[in-house]
């Protein structure tokens, strides 16, 4: 064992005295691997941070929460043109099923409109997330508060001019001074701030709490209406824990198609969307970066392998005559191929550490630069510094063969 450390030793000393020696060549050898690995690493970093996000964003959000809704959150066999000619769900819809359905914990409404502006004194606001909400949406979204609260059921109902905001933007029409009780215009009315929420950080689809405002669902419908073809409504239901998911969506289907008096032989006009298949959807999405990432990267690495062996046969022809002396004194061709193996390895790897350690310099620029948090994981660095050592190994074993068989005579005569 100890024969292997004085290997692993010497073979160490010979990849440094290469990086130092025949430092243009060696470094250019290194290159393929070390680009390499920053772009796998560089790419499944990105996509683990990205995914970690969406798991943040998404975590207050229960997997059986449905969305019933004119729009499919996957691709769906009904041609568009049909999809175009659904009609949006409406008010009455709601508290239809809201009275009927069982085995619901918690049911909501809510309209997707444009992104507006929001004015206090001199002080503007813009491009908020205007997020119109029946009372239940804190009950199913989960929302955290810094200070106030939502706004309760005769509020909503009576279309209120109440408003809680996102902490940015509260923080842009107030800085540090109070905020609650305060009046700010939108739509041209004014509305007072009753709550704002904690700050969460950058959303997934531009769409975060903190450039946000939630106001009572009837002012958007009383302003709008409820057929406004600009606008996108939404009921969402909280199933009880437990419940038979395929048998609670029958029932929707069932209730639905009734109170809009479809026939049997006539297709759904809505889509029920189960929450689990939009995050198995977005997964799907993330293996695909993932694949693109590995077939991109995998022809850096094949360069870099090509440069590392290279290198490797070099070093063999320039040590000859030391590997025909070596072998002289009886060392054996397994020492002399691990010993060249061993030093691929270890020039790989450095190249590889070279990759990881610029993908860390890079994540912590972009934390720092961009409201998102890049995170360079010790799940990747294993993989990195792993994906290194065999491309060494690959790349090494030739070279490493050959020296093995050099006949120690002939080695020596043709070093000298």
């Amino acid at each position: 064992m100890l024969v292997y450390f004085r290997l692993l030793s010497e073979s160490f000393r010979f990849a440094i005295n290469a990086l130092r020696n025949n430092k243009l060549r060696t470094l250019l050898s290194l290159l393929g691997v070390t680009i390499g690995i920053f772009s796998i690493i560089a790419v499944l970093a990105a996509v683990d941070s990205l995914d970690r996000k969406i798991t943040k964003d998404l975590s207050s959000l229960d997997k059986n929460t449905i969305y019933l809704m004119k729009f499919s959150f996957g691709p769906s066999e009904i041609p568009q043109w049909k999809r175009e000619q659904f009609p949006n769900v409406k008010y009455v819809e709601y508290l239809y099923l809201k009275v009927t359905m069982t085995n619901t914990d918690q049911m909501g409404y809510q309209i997707f409109t444009k992104r507006e502006s929001i004015k206090q004194g001199s002080k503007i606001a813009s491009d908020i997330n205007i997020v119109p909400v029946s009372h239940e949406f804190i009950d199913i979204q989960g929302l955290e508060f810094e200070k106030g609260r939502f706004y309760t059921e005769s509020e909503a109902n009576s279309a209120s001019a109440v408003i809680v905001i996102g902490n940015e933007v509260a923080k842009s029409l107030f800085g540090d001074d109070e905020s609650i009780g305060k009046k700010v215009r939108l739509y041209g009315q004014p509305f007072t701030i009753i709550g704002v929420l904690k700050k969460q950080g950058a959303g997934i689809f531009n769409d975060d709490n903190d450039s946000s405002a939630y106001i009572p669902v009837n002012f958007v419908r009383q302003r709008y209406g409820d057929n406004n073809k600009a606008l996108v409504n939404v009921i969402i239901f909280k199933p009880q824990k437990g419940v038979d998911m395929e048998a609670y969506k029958a029932e929707i289907s069932q209730k639905l198609r009734n109170f809009r008096g479809l026939k049997s032989g006539n297709i759904d006009n809505f889509f029920i969307n189960v929450f689990s298949g939009f995050t198995d959807l977005i997964d799907g999405i993330i293996s695909q970066m993932n694949v693109v990432g590995w077939i991109i990267s995998g022809f850096s690495l094949l360069v870099g392998g090509f440069g590392i062996a290279n290198i490797m046969f070099v070093s063999v022809k320039e040590r000859t005559n030391l590997i025909g002396i070596q072998k002289s004194l009886g060392a054996k061709n397994r020492f002399i191929l691990f010993q060249f193996l061993f030093e691929a390895i270890i020039l790989s790897v450095i190249g590889g550490i070279i990759g990881l350690f610029m993908v860390w310099i890079i994540a912590l620029i972009l934390t720092k630069a961009l409201d998102f948090e890049f995170v360079l994981g010790m799940g990747n660095i294993i993989l990195g510094t792993g994906l290194a050592a065999i491309i060494g190994l690959i790349s090494g074993i030739l070279p490493a063969i050959t020296a093995s068989k050099l006949d120690p005579v002939e080695a020596i005569r043709t070093g000298m």
